[in-house]
């Protein structure tokens, strides 16, 4: 019998890039037609990085994210690992990618099996693939995810089932269960958005603490500004809106200068705890409340009809293209503030 595979750890270097989208559609065919979940979205998670795709529900995160992990295949576009081609992997490429990129799902009570205990949870992959020589070695390993995680001490949880465990600490296991194949890229999908505020501050400082020491790459779905601003203020924004990225850029010029439409409403919608804040905080009214309904998409801006900058035959014509504004390093989709910032510039 040959000696089971043990793999090396391996630890990209910060800044890396591990994790690229281009031009990712994804479309479902319903008897009410084409829905275009995702249209044309390009992405790039890095080592140590963390990336926030933030919008509201039904905008195309998940579908985005499903997409970057391999669960679903694009209707068009590519998503490249290391810079190959995630379709065109051989069966041992494709093992390489499902190792390092692992996805923590939203809800901690449905993402676990019920009928495993914690250690059969965290070690399924390590016993399937051969990573560990024997169940000695699984619960050594077991034990050190778990306390990587913040799950201390570790032998108190080994052998509990989900239900004996309370939502937080179902998430840490999700966690630990992610690590154990040496993941490079965590998929985050709403992971904490089902957590009390303080339990949820807890892993965000866990899984921080996880990207700074093993430079893990977070794509970061929330709806959460908040969060995201917590979570990924040395990192990347991106603002998605039925199915396109609507901003990106670093997260403070995100929060602190939000340029789109919709990011200002979003931004304002987020509970500011200080009360002076609050009053001199501005809420940004639309024209309208009602998101358009991805089987009947509005011609040009898919935002026009609730943008309050909204000018009849400009943004009801033509989609506005992505591009850099003022040449920086942020990303916009406007018509509206993409030529008022190009007037600024030329006056």
């Amino acid at each position: 019998m040959p000696e089971p595979r043990i793999p090396a750890p391996r630890r990209p270097e910060a800044g890396t890039t591990l994790l690229e989208l281009t031009g990712v559609e994804q479309t479902f065919h319903t008897k009410r037609g084409d829905v275009p979940a995702v249209a044309g979205v390009d992405l790039t998670v890095r080592a140590g990085k963390v990336l926030c795709l933030v919008g509201e529900s039904g905008c195309g995160k998940t579908t985005t994210a499903r997409a970057a992990a391999g669960l679903t295949r694009p209707t068009a576009g590519t998503v490249r690992f290391r810079g190959s081609d995630v379709s065109t992997l051989d069966a041992k490429g494709r093992q390489e990618f499902r190792e390092a990129v692992q996805y923590i799902h939203q809800d901690p009570y449905a993402s676990l099996n019920p009928v495993r205990t914690v250690y059969s949870t965290v070690t399924a992959g390590l016993r399937r693939h051969g990573h560990v020589r024997d169940r000695a070695e699984a619960r050594r390993k077991a034990a050190e995810l778990l306390e990587r995680v913040d799950l201390t001490p570790a032998e108190s949880y080994l052998d509990k089932y989900p239900h004996q465990l309370s939502g937080g600490q179902r998430q840490r296991v999700a966690i630990a269960r992610a690590l154990a194949m040496d993941s490079e890229v965590l998929i985050a999908d709403e992971s904490t958005s089902m957590l009390d505020v303080s339990i949820r501050v807890s892993l965000l400082n866990t899984l921080g603490r996880l990207r700074d020491q093993l430079n893990v790459g977070f794509l970061f779905i929330t709806h959460d500004l908040a969060v995201a601003k917590y979570f990924a203020w040395d990192g990347d924004i991106a603002v998605m809106y039925l199915g396109r990225i609507v901003e990106q850029g670093p997260t403070p010029q995100i929060i602190n200068d939000p340029q789109h439409p919709y990011t200002k409403a979003l931004i304002s919608a987020v509970c500011e705890p200080d009360p002076r804040l609050a009053r001199a905080k501005k809420a940004v009214r639309l024209r309208g409340s009602e998101i358009p309904s991805l089987t009947e998409l509005p011609n040009g801006c898919t935002f026009h009809p609730r943008c309050p900058l909204f000018e009849a035959d400009t943004c009801d014509s033509a989609a506005p293209p992505l591009s850099l504004l003022d040449g920086g390093t942020r990303l916009l989709a406007c018509h509206v503030v993409a030529r008022d910032h190009e007037q600024a510039g030329v006056g």
